[in-house]
């Protein structure tokens, strides 16, 4: 089965690879719109967008198209019941950073997947939610970790797989649902549905 992921994100890329999976990139151009209110709602509104928008470009209605499978994920954090997405500039980042600091928040994934197997579309909407407790961020480490520029490209101006894993006190839930990507939750649902990613099994 040929595989897509509908996301430019490095961390995801890296994490597909992780179990063994062989896919091609080919990540979503549409603007990011949100219609839901709630946070897991959301997250799937945006993930189901981006790998519904590659599905209909690159698999719906192609002559002899092999079996495939489209996987669109989108991150969101959210605080106070605030959905906070990738800043818009260092002192939107700033803001998100100081909310967080000294805090516990919420990692949502949002994960859909498009499936055209024998000539037949399944579609299966899920998501994963992760706690995070961060330690208080004194001024100079947030203006110094906002110039590494890390926090630009990442939903709640932070990664946990970097820099970012110095302010984390604690997280309870998958640690790669905060990365980008749950790893564990998409295989196993993958596997229930008769597909295993893993080019090594």
């Amino acid at each position: 089965m040929e595989i897509i992921l509908a996301s430019a994100s490095p961390r995801r890329r890296e994490l597909l690879h992780q179990v063994g999976a062989e896919f091609t990139v080919i990540p979503a151009q549409g603007d990011e719109v949100i219609t839901a209110k709630e946070p897991k709602e959301a997250v799937v509104e945006l993930a189901a967008n981006k790998a519904g928008e590659i599905y209909a470009a690159e698999v719906a209605g192609k002559r002899n198209q092999p079996d495939t499978l489209v996987i669109g994920a989108d991150t969101i954090v959210v605080c106070d019941g605030r959905i906070l997405g990738k800043p818009k500039d260092e002192k939107d980042a700033e803001d998100m950073l100081s909310m967080l600091s000294g805090r516990s928040h919420e990692v949502y994934t949002g994960v859909s997947v498009w499936i055209w197997e024998k000539g037949i579309t399944t579609q299966q909407n899920f998501y994963e939610r992760t706690e995070v407790k961060m330690y208080p961020i004194r001024e100079t480490e947030l203006k110094s970790y906002i110039k590494s520029g890390e926090p630009m490209d990442k939903a709640g101006s932070y990664g946990i797989q970097g820099l970012g894993a110095k302010f984390i006190e604690k997280i309870d839930g998958d640690y790669n649902n905060v990365v980008g990507l749950p790893l564990a939750r998409i295989y196993q649902e993958l596997m229930q549905l008769g597909i295993d990613i893993s080019h090594d099994s």
